[in-house]
């Protein structure tokens, strides 16, 4: 049975009510039509002994010539709450860009605390680069992504070279949407409950491992960003910069914190180019 396409009227009445919506985007996901490009071509494969360390795999329905470029998008929520099955919209669309797509699951809060997360995010992104040539993936080109809590994840493993060891070359960028790197002291519930038993609350932060040798970032974020506040944006962009790394920093006039992760979606890519800057960056830093 084919999903009717979203209509103009019901995709501004979806973005209002996900705007206010506390749940995982698994309903949005259900509705918005996919990138016919793209496909899922493995699903909940673990990368570790945990029911939340599963991931499902996204890769380009064209024919593999040359291995692709690997991305890895975190998901947000708070550290506390999200499920990969509602960003499957993100997969196909990035695997529609021509890139192998890994969207995981992670361990949340309350079940752990910092950094059992980040430890999470480190374990997929080893798998991914163990396992990148399997599907066409290159595995000498990873870009890390990802959005709000996850895209601190995501910075983490960047500029934070506790966490990947050796794989850490593999780390060719990092795209950020709307991400908090430079949020202590903890002062709202959902980072005093992830963050707020962590005995050097500084070492938490990406901003304070930003430097020198850091792959190159793309840190983009929603002018209108209430949650999650452009600063962090732009004292993660300020460190990097400082140390030489080559970075971007974005902003979407209009969007809020939800709003430049729905604009991957198809039926709101017109109100910002979300998309169109990400594979731009991915396929320069890439290549």
């Amino acid at each position: 049975m084919r999903r009717r396409p979203v209509r103009a009227g019901a995709a501004a009445a979806l973005l209002a009510w996900l705007a206010t919506a506390c749940s995982p985007l698994t309903s949005f996901n259900a509705l918005v039509p996919k990138d016919g490009g793209g496909a899922r071509v493995a699903r909940a494969v673990g990368y570790g002994p945990s029911p939340r360390q599963r991931l499902d795999v996204y890769a380009p329905r064209a024919r593999c010539g040359r291995p692709r470029p690997v991305v890895v998008f975190f998901y947000g929520g708070s550290w506390n709450s999200g499920t990969r099955t509602g960003y499957g919209f993100v997969g196909q669309a990035l695997a529609a860009q021509g890139f192998v797509a890994i969207v995981p699951d992670y361990r949340l809060v309350p079940e752990v605390r910092y950094p059992a997360f980040v430890e999470d995010g480190a374990a997929a992104v080893r798998w991914a680069v163990a396992h990148a040539a399997d599907y066409c993936g290159d595995p000498r080109s990873v870009v890390l992504m990802g959005h709000s809590a996850g895209a601190y994840i995501a910075a983490m493993l960047a500029v934070d070279p506790r966490w990947l060891g050796s794989d850490r070359a593999a780390v060719k960028g990092l795209v950020g949407l709307a991400g908090p790197y430079d949020f202590a002291p903890f002062d709202v519930e959902a980072s005093r409950a992830a963050f707020g038993q962590a005995p050097d609350p500084a070492a938490t932060q990406p901003v304070t491992w930003a430097g020198a040798g850091d792959p190159p970032a793309l840190l983009a974020y929603g002018s209108d960003d209430t949650v999650v506040q452009p600063r962090n944006s732009a004292a993660l962009a300020a460190r990097l910069r400082a140390g030489g790394v080559p970075t971007t920093e974005r902003a979407y006039p209009g969007l809020g914190h939800v709003g430049i992760l729905t604009a991957l979606a198809r039926p709101f890519r017109g109100r910002a180019p979300v998309l169109t800057d990400v594979a731009a960056f991915v396929r320069r830093v890439a290549s």
